[in-house]
């Protein structure tokens, strides 16, 4: 660790704890990632939405971190599958537009309203299985609902196969996991892309209703389409992020309600809807805890923090909506009643989530069928119990143990 320069905490057990001490020290604070890598780390309302706006802060790697263009940043950093892809979402300036023109026309509103029946089958199918369960049965509710559910959503979206699926999930977990060694850093890269390029070799000889062989069909108005590498590490950055952050949404949403029974009944009842649920929880508990990685295209005055053209800069989601400075003393509590839910999880600017209105589907649809089918629906462990994932870029629990019925007394 260098002199003055915290180290965020790779196992990612205190989130919200170091959100709260960085936010002490500043708006902005140079920290240290795996492998010695100094970033600064962005936590207040304020910054964040700045750095998220501002045309001066770019993602892309290869053309602003002078550390990755000379080859300072080894091929097996623990972080490289973070900086090394090459898609929308890293893409500077005109390929930024470009990759989003195209990539923007896989997620039209009439697909979104479309997929809402598959959304509810899918529920359906998930639930009748949990039913199973007897009452008094622990269930760990992140494997069997919270995991499969936008992951097969996610994966019938890009076209990919259940088997396929499986396997790829695997690397993702492996991805977000920052206790990574430098070894399966390197292998986890190698992993998604070679999954990824079977599919899209797939859909070519086999084009579908699907996202990748629309993305695979797409040109701009200037008859550009995606290259090789854009269209490969696109359609990941879709697969990942649909999935992993709609999983941890759903985790902490359900946490949120089953630790606040009155905003449970508030609810269910009808009192207040869904989408106040889903806004609050996503303030509070954002499901990205921070995002590697962007870059200062310029010097900045951020904040009355000063960073250097090159510097990385790390957005803390989590620490976001917990800014007292903007949502009061209260900042830290759930409650799905407040006026105010205003919240970045879904980023904002140039980088907004093209598929927000899906994702948001999903949560609906998924959070009120599950609890108008289970209504006795109850954690079985403190819920400060729960052990968080090993990761300071999610934020969610390695598992969710619920009781979906009561026990049954017997004499």
């Amino acid at each position: 660790m260098h002199e003055g320069c915290p180290v965020l905490d790779p196992s990612g057990r205190d989130l919200h704890g170091e959100t709260a001490r960085l936010r002490g020290i500043g708006p902005a604070v140079r920290v240290e990632l795996p492998g010695g890598v100094q970033a600064w780390s962005v936590n207040s309302y304020a910054a964040v939405k700045k750095v998220l706006g501002d045309p001066r802060v770019t993602k892309s790697a290869r053309n602003h971190w002078p550390r990755f263009i000379d080859g300072e940043i080894p091929p097996d950093w623990e972080m490289i599958s973070w900086v090394a892809m090459d898609n929308m979402v890293t893409a500077f300036g005109a390929d930024h537009v470009r990759l989003r023109r195209l990539v923007g026309k896989a997620f039209t509103p009439r697909r979104a309203e479309a997929i809402r029946p598959h959304i509810a089958e899918l529920t359906g199918q998930l639930l009748d299985k949990l039913a199973a369960a007897g009452p008094g049965e622990v269930v760990d509710l992140r494997q069997r609902f919270a995991y499969p559910l936008p992951a097969m959503l996610v994966a019938d979206l890009i076209g990919m196969s259940e088997e396929a699926r499986a396997e790829t999930a695997k690397v993702i977990d492996m991805m977000v996991d920052t206790t990574l060694t430098p070894e399966q850093a390197q292998k986890t890269l190698q992993g998604w892309r070679g999954a990824m390029r079977t599919l899209i070799e797939h859909k070519r000889r086999e084009p579908g209703a699907d996202i990748t062989s629309d993305l695979i069909a797409a040109r701009d108005e200037d008859g550009s389409r995606l290259s090789e590498d854009e269209l490969t590490d696109t359609i990941f950055a879709i697969l990942g992020a649909g999935s992993e952050t709609t999983i941890n949404f759903f985790d902490n949403a359900i946490t949120a309600l089953l630790s606040h029974p009155d905003q449970r009944a508030l609810v269910t009842s009808g009192e207040i809807g869904w989408d106040a649920v889903i806004d609050e929880t996503l303030r509070v508990q954002s499901p990205l805890a921070h995002l590697p990685l962007r870059y200062a295209v310029t010097d900045l005055e951020l904040e009355g923090v000063h960073i250097r053209q090159g510097d990385p800069i790390l957005v803390n989601y989590s620490g976001v909506g917990r800014d007292p400075a903007r949502h009061g003393e209260s900042a830290c509590e759930f409650d799905a009643t407040r006026e105010d839910k205003e919240h970045l999880s879904f980023g904002f600017g140039p980088h907004f989530c093209l598929g927000a209105a899906i994702a948001r589907a999903v949560a609906a649809i998924g959070l009120s069928a599950l609890f108008r089918r289970f209504p006795e629906l109850s954690l079985a462990v403190p819920a400060e119990e729960l052990e968080p994932l090993p990761t300071f870029i999610m934020n969610g629990h390695r598992s969710l143990p619920v009781r979906l019925r009561a026990a049954v007394n017997t004499p």
